[in-house]
């Protein structure tokens, strides 16, 4: 085998022991969860918005943002849920470049794994203890989940990840909203059969266990876009692709349909100032068409503190240094303007 193996890493019950959460702390998320199974159930028409950097980079930038969700959530919050988005784990295409704060809690510095664990729980812990904001993340690993599993309340899978059956199998033991990507060639068939795996019952081997799941009525759709065999990027946000949506929900015998659109990625083609563009078309169809409203529970929005992107070393405070991200005076504007129209 051409591995070198360094350490042996705590398990998650350890890590959890060494910096756990209040019982104020949880008491937030508990009440966070249970409002955004709400929206997921219908019982509430209030709006979601996953919104943040394409990845946490720098934990004094992104607690510095995540405060100014906070203060913006104070304004919409009687028609807007703001789940903020701290993506500790960044899948890479050909494997190579920042794979995220697990791998690297300094980009600048080399892969720590152990400094890693310990960064992203903290930089969610913070934004618990500080902000009241129980967060997003992407669940690239299954098996590091149980790291912050206390802490989150939504988890995505991403569009590379939404075929593999360890990814399938673990969202259908969760007991928060999982959003299943449509895989980044757009077969929606794919998606869709990856939200019925999570949705039903499940035996399968989890961090070397025989575990049992009972099924995530809570998993759902997330519409991202799609890359066709030419390299170009298409949309998958209209009203039709929305309307398509409705009509393969129907088909089935799937809980709690729903879906949340993805303004950047392809739909944009990664053009992150589409994303206002996009939000607004959305919105449009879902006034013009009662199914889709209800099937639309909110956007996916790439944002940060400054517009666009950098390169690593260059250093813009609170500019990603992945995919390009709608700058803080945008994104306030969007979401204001988001409240405004609902």
């Amino acid at each position: 085998m051409n591995m070198n193996f360094k350490r042996k890493l705590p398990i998650p019950k350890e890590i959890k022991a060494q910096y756990p959460p209040t019982e104020a702390m949880l008491q937030i998320k508990t009440a966070r969860d249970r409002e955004i199974r709400r929206i997921f159930t219908g019982e509430s028409d209030r709006f979601l918005l996953i919104i943040g950097p394409c990845s946490a980079d720098f934990k004094e930038s992104v607690l510095d943002y995540i405060g100014r969700l906070r203060l913006l959530e104070d304004r919409v919050r009687d028609k807007i849920l703001i789940i903020p988005r701290i993506y500790t784990n960044k899948p890479r295409t050909t494997g190579d470049g920042y794979k995220g704060m697990l791998h690297q809690p300094d980009p600048n510095e080399k892969p720590d794994m152990l400094k890693g664990i310990v960064a992203i729980r903290d930089v969610h812990l913070q934004a618990l203890a500080q902000y009241q904001f129980s967060c997003a993340d992407e669940m690239l690993y299954p098996e590091n989940h149980r790291y912050l599993s206390d802490l989150l309340s939504y988890v995505a899978v991403g569009a590379r990840s939404v075929e593999n059956q360890q990814h399938r199998l673990t969202a259908s033991g969760l007991d928060i909203p999982v959003g299943m990507k449509n895989p980044t060639g757009g077969d929606l068939s794919v998606m869709m059969n990856s939200i019925t795996a999570g949705q039903h019952a499940h035996t399968f081997l989890y961090r070397g266990w025989e575990v049992e799941s009972e099924g995530n009525p809570l998993t759902h759709a997330i519409l991202r876009g799609y890359v066709d065999s030419s390299g170009r990027s298409l949309p998958n946000y209209h009203y039709e692709d929305l309307s398509k949506l409705c009509r393969l929900y129907a088909a089935t015998d799937l809980a709690n349909p729903a879906v949340i659109v993805d303004t950047n990625h392809a739909n944009s083609g990664k053009r992150y100032l589409e994303q206002v563009r996009i939000a607004r078309d959305v919105l449009y169809s879902c006034r013009l068409n009662g199914d889709i409203r209800r099937l639309v529970k909110g956007l996916m929005i790439e944002s940060y503190i400054e517009d666009g992107a950098q390169k690593i070393g260059e250093f813009c405070y609170g500019k990603s240094i992945t995919d390009p991200c709608l700058g803080w005076e945008k994104t306030e504007r969007l979401v204001l303007e988001i409240a405004e129209s609902l």
